[in-house]
């Protein structure tokens, strides 16, 4: 018979266990802003330490959410749909540039993984300069 591992604990403060819920839903580049909101607000000084790989959001739940039909959209999520393979390092680059304290590895990582939002809730003009940037580099953007 082969036994489960056993289960991280599990905290009794259910708001604590909201947190946690919400952060495992975070895109890695929300994720990445709000380590530097933690840190800027929190003042706390830059380590070196080894990177943790984010949790994997829940695919399920962003299918679930039906979006309402609104009358005339004024946000977009900026969303990479795929790159020319020889523009690659370009693009990584770019993403890793878009998010201050993301490491070229996770990068790599979120490149490999399209298609990924890059941006969420941004007005149009910087939704439309968002993609006329990652399209010279030779990515397909979508705006949502």
């Amino acid at each position: 018979s082969t036994s489960a591992p056993t289960p991280p604990p599990v905290s009794i403060d259910p708001k604590l266990n909201q947190m946690v819920d919400d952060i495992s839903q975070l895109t890695l580049l929300q994720a990445a802003d709000l380590v530097t909101l933690l840190k800027t607000r929190l003042n706390i000084q830059e380590i070196a330490m080894p990177a943790a790989a984010p949790a994997a959001a829940a695919p399920a739940a962003a299918a679930d959410e039906a979006p309402e039909k609104p009358k005339e959209k004024t946000m977009f999520n900026v969303k990479l749909e795929s790159f020319d393979a020889a523009t690659k390092p370009k693009i990584i680059k770019e993403v890793k540039g878009l998010v201050p304290n993301l490491t070229l590895l996770e990068a790599k990582k979120f490149v490999e993984s399209l298609p990924k939002i890059l941006k969420e809730n941004l007005n149009k003009e910087d939704a439309e300069k968002l993609k006329k940037t990652f399209e010279s580099l030779g990515g397909v953007v979508k705006l949502e």
